[in-house]
């Protein structure tokens, strides 16, 4: 396999199935096409014609979108194990790593992750505010009913862990405030080992999308 992806200091979604493949120790090369440079599109549109990264590259086959990506790495090489095994936690499981994936805008947009950067601030609008309690609620509740089982949002790591791991950053970057089992769960994911590797390589990177350079 090889896997396409952006900064890793600003490329969100890159870092989501890097998260998996990395968690599980599968082999993999990685190409890194830096952001917002003269040939990045370019670049991009080589690898896939949706133009957009991550790209997985498996043999002949091309898989773009991160939770798609996820979703084949686990049918694949993992047994289904990107899941929890329990029908209902699966479902939860999905449900939230969908609703990561399709919404949560304010916290997108107004809080581009940033490994590099801590100490930043930005506006605290209504939008904003009712998203980082939206997450905060949705990381305490999994916690609550499926920490028995392991650390990570269903007990043992998911596709939803890597779904929500650029958001632990995030909130991490902008002092964001949270409740004890959310801040909980905040450090399981930022202290692991893949996920101090992927932050410690995204503050080596010179290279600056100002876009993302929010807060003061």
């Amino acid at each position: 396999m090889k896997l396409i992806i952006g900064n890793k200091n600003y490329s969100s979604w890159s870092l989501r199935p890097w998260l998996l493949l990395a968690t599980h120790k599968l082999a993999f090369d990685e190409e890194r096409i830096p952001l917002d440079e003269p040939d990045t599109k370019a670049r991009i549109l080589e690898a896939s014609e949706a133009g957009k990264v991550p790209v997985l590259k498996d043999g002949d086959l091309t898989v773009w979108d991160s939770l798609a990506i996820c979703e084949y790495v686990s049918e694949k090489y993992l047994d289904g194990r990107g899941w929890p095994q329990d029908l209902a936690a699966r479902a939860e499981a999905r449900a939230v790593s969908a609703e990561m994936h399709s919404g949560l805008f304010a916290i997108r947009g107004q809080m581009p992750m940033n490994c590099r950067a801590t100490g930043r601030r930005v506006p605290m609008t209504p939008e904003l505010e009712n998203e980082i309690a939206r997450v905060d609620r949705l990381w305490s509740d999994c916690r609550a009913k499926y920490s028995a089982g392991g650390p990570w949002l269903f007990g043992d790591f998911s596709i939803a862990d890597c779904m929500f791991a650029p958001v632990t950053s995030r909130f991490a970057t902008y002092g964001v405030s949270l409740s004890d089992r959310a801040r909980e769960y905040q450090q399981q994911v930022l202290n692991s080992a893949p996920m101090q590797d992927w932050i410690r390589a995204g503050s080596e990177e010179t290279e600056i999308v100002q876009a993302d350079e929010a807060g003061a």
